[in-house]
């Protein structure tokens, strides 16, 4: 919704995309009130194979693609400790947090290369950068990620099309994840890590900024954590 709203005041049309219709449609509700058009659009972003359908649907809609900010996350995505990860947790992970954004950029990506402009963004973990004891899982998939947001971002240069990362290393204010974050916590704190706590709104003000500067591919936050 940060996100929603922080391009909404610069004149984007938003396509808010989850599994629950019915969520989804009062945070339309939601923007509309606050002068941002937007729509819903269900689906289910661990299966790579909807997302032509789901591309079409926003083009029918809005007729076409500036920007793609990608940063779900599903409730069984859950840390384990190395020692322990299965490679069928690997393999449900890869679905939400490699395939299908690959799958995504790679759909979009002729549109905007052919008018010279857009973006394409996407939401890391700070354990995708930093691997941390008890706290694998997603990290090793969002690391695979985050090598091919690099290359992206380098293949296109000159193109007029930017490909960037947002590392982000705290919970998130208001966020479901944060509502029932009491394992997790736990587990950062017995790997001997502080628990921070962002806003959205923060987050959205450098996806923002990344798009507009276009000079970086990674954004850390907190910049704490970068260190």
């Amino acid at each position: 919704m940060s996100v929603a709203r922080r391009f909404g005041k610069e004149g984007f049309r938003v396509a808010l995309v989850a599994r629950r219709k019915e969520r989804l449609d009062a945070l339309v509700t939601r923007l509309a009130d606050e002068g941002v058009e937007a729509a819903a659009f269900a689906a289910d972003l661990s299966d790579p194979a909807g997302v032509p359908a789901l591309v079409d649907a926003i083009r029918d809609r809005f007729g076409r693609i500036d920007v793609v900010e990608y940063g779900p996350i599903g409730a069984d995505v859950s840390f384990t400790p190395a020692a322990r990860l299965e490679a069928a947790a690997l393999e449900r992970f890869s679905r939400l947090l490699l395939l299908t954004p690959v799958e995504l950029f790679r759909t979009v990506l002729p549109e905007l290369t052919e008018r010279g402009d857009g973006a394409l963004l996407m939401t890391t973990a700070l354990t995708a950068v930093h691997p941390m004891p008890q706290l694998s899982g997603p990290g090793p998939v969002m690391a695979a990620a985050r090598n091919y947001l690099y290359s992206l971002n380098a293949e296109l240069a000159g193109t007029g099309v930017y490909a960037g990362t947002l590392t982000v290393g705290a919970m998130i204010t208001g966020s479901e994840a944060a509502e029932e974050a009491g394992d997790v916590e736990d587990d950062m704190r017995a790997a001997g890590l502080a628990v921070q706590v962002v806003h959205p709104d923060e987050l959205a003000e450098h996806y923002w900024e990344m798009y507009t500067r276009r000079d970086r591919v990674e954004q850390v936050h907190p910049a704490a954590a970068a260190v």
